[in-house]
């Protein structure tokens, strides 16, 4: 971002980001402006409620840690996440799937790179229907005191090769499940989290959720296998699924075709009922013979408008090709 640009006042700036994100799409890019509702946020992170005093290290006594099970790739950085959920409320898990966030809901992203902190981002739920989210990044001042909100965007940020995102740019990725909320889930916290982050166990336990299920849910397969439709899951899933939203309005990413990478709770009896392989085998995957399947290739490189995933990383994950292409190898051809 120019000088200039961070030189304007917030909520003239919120108008100048409103008018780029209409001239900055490309073919698969259907830039929406920035909601107004964004301006309400605070303009600094400080004020958003993450940290209990001004040494910006320790979180608020309401506000809870958590990790999903198969993470994000973000070109190798190191990423904390936190949730605030308003006092008194519970998730609605009706659908154990697309779980529903009460009104008042906060969640953060908070991005290292190259030793650096380059981010830190912010959801929040501001009203009571689904689509009813808000996004702001906040980037973070060299000197570590403060964060201030960057509704433009940065790229290579504080020095460093990683990009921040416009606001506008959130939901193309946010805006493809019901729940708008990605790594935070059922399936994302059924596992033995860490000592000090938020499992499914403690949810239940904590009665936070309004329909607590049994058992947590356990993905099919061996090591490979689960670690595959995980991490399918994870980078995939949001923009590759069936049961993406209708939006009233454009959105940053809208995939059109049959693929679905997204695990469901009730179809994880075995990997070959999972909607990965349902929809993609034989097509973007072939068994037994990685080097010929379309997934393969549009991982294993960096082109733009082309390779996959297409939004949010610049940097081919050489472990996550590592990881598919020996899963389609020992897949068993039929």
């Amino acid at each position: 971002m120019s000088a200039f640009v961070r030189s304007l006042p917030w909520r003239v700036l919120m108008v100048f980001v409103a008018a780029a994100s209409l001239v900055a799409c490309n073919d698969f890019t259907e830039c929406a402006p920035v909601d107004a509702a964004v301006a309400a946020l605070p303009e600094r992170l400080s004020d958003t409620g993450l940290f209990a005093d001004s040494s910006m290290t320790v979180p608020g006594e309401d506000v809870k840690a958590f990790a999903p099970q198969f993470p994000l790739w973000s070109d190798g950085a190191t990423k904390r996440r936190w949730i605030r959920l308003p006092a008194g409320t519970r998730i609605d898990t009706r659908d154990m799937d697309h779980w529903q966030f009460p009104e008042g809901t906060r969640l953060w992203k908070e991005f290292t790179r190259d030793g650096v902190r380059v981010e830190t981002r912010l959801l929040e739920k501001a009203g009571p229907h689904p689509e009813d989210w808000r996004a702001v990044a906040y980037v973070w001042l060299p000197d570590g005191s403060d964060a201030v909100a960057t509704p433009a965007g940065q790229r290579n940020a504080n020095g460093t090769p990683h990009d921040v995102p416009s606001a506008s740019d959130c939901f193309g990725c946010h805006g493809g499940t019901p729940s708008r909320v990605l790594g935070f889930s059922a399936i994302q916290l059924s596992y033995d989290a860490p000592a000090d982050s938020l499992d499914l166990d403690d949810l239940v336990a904590s009665d936070l959720l309004t329909a607590p299920p049994a058992a947590r849910f356990t993905v099919p397969g061996n090591d490979v296998e689960r670690a595959a439709l995980g991490y399918l899951h994870a980078n995939c899933g949001h923009c590759h699924n069936q049961q993406r939203p209708e939006s009233d309005g454009p959105r940053c990413y809208e995939p059109r075709n049959s693929l679905d990478f997204r695990l469901r709770v009730g179809r994880l009896g075995s990997p070959g009922e999972t909607p990965t392989y349902r929809s993609a085998k034989g097509d973007d995957f072939e068994p037994g013979r990685p080097d010929d399947s379309k997934m393969v290739k549009r991982i294993s490189k960096r082109e733009e408008g082309w390779s996959m995933p297409l939004l949010g990383t610049e940097v081919v994950d050489a472990d996550g090709v590592a990881l598919l292409r020996r899963w389609i190898s020992e897949m068993k051809r039929e």
